[in-house]
This record gives C-alpha cells, sequence and structure tokens, in this order.
C-alpha cells in the first residue's frame, strides 16, 4: 500500500497547480495545522500553539494522523488513520480530504521526520504557505522549512517565531 501510496502523492504534487506565496502575519486569518499523534507532551505543545494563534484571531484548523498504537488524547482534533488509504494509495477520508481542499493562508506541519500519509495530504494542499521541518526533497511538500535540532518542541517555536515575524 505505501509504494501505491507514494506513486500517488507524486502524481498528485505534479497536478496540484495551488498558487503558493507567503503573506503577513497580521494578514493571514486561516492556519490549518497537521501532525502525527505521537504522545502527550505533543499533544499539549500543539495546543499551545492552537491558543496562541487563535488569541492573534487566526481561524485554526486541525488534523492529525493516527498510528495504530496510539490514542487520541481527548478526542480533540479530527484524524485519519491507515484505514482511511485504499489499497490503491488514495486518501478515502472525508475529514483529511477536506482539510486538503481548505485554502489556508498558512499551513503548519508538524512532525520532526517526514510521513508518508500526511505528506499525501500536503500534495493535495490548496495551502497557500506551507511550513515544516526540513528534510531532503521537502522543498516540493513546503515552501518554509526549518532545519530543527530542538524536537517538536524546537519546530514549533521556530514556525511561531517565522511566520508571526512575516511581513
Amino acid at each position: 500500500m505505501i509504494n501505491l501510496l507514494n506513486i500517488n502523492t507524486k502524481s498528485t504534487l505534479k497536478r496540484n497547480k495551488s498558487l503558493r506565496g507567503s503573506m503577513p502575519y497580521k494578514e493571514a486569518t486561516k492556519v490549518g495545522v497537521v501532525f502525527t499523534v505521537e504522545d502527550k507532551q505533543k499533544h499539549e505543545q500543539i495546543k499551545e500553539l492552537i491558543k496562541k494563534l487563535e488569541r492573534d484571531g487566526k481561524k485554526v484548523t486541525v488534523i492529525c494522523f493516527l498510528p495504530n498504537d496510539k490514542q487520541n488524547y481527548e478526542f480533540l482534533f479530527d484524524f485519519f488513520t491507515e484505514k482511511d488509504v485504499s489499497f490503491w494509495g488514495n486518501l478515502t477520508a472525508t475529514n483529511a480530504l477536506k482539510f486538503s481542499e481548505s485554502t489556508f493562508d498558512y499551513l503548519f506541519y508538524l512532525d520532526t521526520e517526514p510521513n508518508s500519509l500526511i505528506l499525501n495530504l500536503l500534495a493535495r494542499s490548496k495551502a497557500k504557505c506551507r511550513m515544516g521541518s526540513f528534510w531532503d526533497d521537502g522543498s516540493s511538500f513546503l515552501e518554509f522549512m526549518l532545519e530543527n535540532k530542538n524536537g517538536v518542541k524546537g519546530l514549533i517555536d521556530g514556525i511561531w517565531k517565522y511566520s508571526s515575524l512575516l511581513r
């Protein structure tokens, strides 16, 4: 399934002709957040980021990938699982497809390592500016990548810092 998913992702990237570019943070109104569920600490760090964004008047939409061996803390965020990918590598979760169709001003990808299911979602995304951690070949998926050696907290702090400085 993963091989077909990767082929589907590459094809989706080529077909997606969404307009990309950054905008001043003060003008941004819609922010998307996507991540892989890992532990309670990451969950709390993401909740703090969401509170900051909402205090600044941003409408925040969140979706997460829920691996089989993890729990969805508080059931606070929409999620999708491996079961939401067809045999042919197509994402089938309605909430994930709706998320990818949203024209976010910023989309924050908060994993320190790429997840192939979320990469498929990023490839579909209509977001204007996708931000996340640096990895080789990441420039196809993200307009803004941060070199990060300080885990999820460092990634969140860096994305917050640099996005809020955009003028």
